[in-house]
């Protein structure tokens, strides 16, 4: 599977909700300013079974600081999730909070020039937040959500939530090791009287006819 980077081949668009302008820090090492924004979540931004509804609000408190090699970025990303509970099934509905750091290099630096696919470099005076936010976000969620952390699920046999059964809830089950001779007694089974061909009935009273014409 190949590598994908960190830093995609397409430039930067200055409008993009997630894309942050840092020329006010003009460069200068211990220049900072702080920011509160909300923007809205972009597609895919979860797992398989939670994740961040597209389009919902992302609440960010970020830091931007800059450096001698770049601009660090620290902040707090509070993010709405939705999903399904991944043994009852249920829907879930919560609030996840992430916290990030990250430096992202000029590219007219000698680290930048010689940075690999793995650091983060600003294009000009602007850096792309999405991928921290990918990092911070979508690899803390957990692969298997729960509605409770003692959710006992659904029950194997009747699908029924076990939440809402009566306590003690289970299915008589045959021991497997009987199944085979339960299907074999049924395969021998004698058919009821007069459901069998059709044979003994009909035939016996015409035999008995047959018998009485001779006499």
């Amino acid at each position: 599977m190949p590598h994908e980077s960190r830093n995609p081949l397409t430039r930067r668009d200055p409008n993009a909700p997630l894309v942050l302008d840092t020329r006010a820090l003009g460069r200068q090492p211990g220049s900072s300013r702080e920011e509160h924004l909300s923007v809205p979540a972009p597609e895919n931004f979860g797992v398989e079974m939670v994740g961040v509804p597209e389009g919902a609000a992302i609440e960010l408190d970020l830091r931007l600081e800059a450096v001698l090699e770049g601009v660090l970025v620290t902040g707090t990303a509070t993010v709405p999730l939705q999903g399904e509970c991944s043994r009852c099934l249920d829907p879930i509905a919560s609030t996840f909070e992430a916290d990030f750091q990250e430096l992202f290099v000029y590219g007219d630096t000698r680290s930048g020039g010689n940075a690999d696919d793995e650091e983060l470099r600003l294009e000009g005076d602007l850096i792309d937040l999405e991928p921290v936010l990918r990092d911070a976000v979508v690899l803390a969620l957990p692969l298997s959500p729960l509605c409770r952390e003692d959710c006992p699920g659904l029950c194997p046999d009747c699908g029924v939530r076990l939440a809402d059964a009566e306590p003690g809830h289970r299915h008589a089950a045959a021991d497997p090791r009987w199944a085979a001779l339960q299907d074999l007694a049924g395969d021998l089974a004698p058919a009821p009287p007069g459901r069998g061909d059709g044979s003994s009935g009909p035939r016996g009273s015409s035999d008995r006819r047959e018998g009485k014409q001779e006499g």
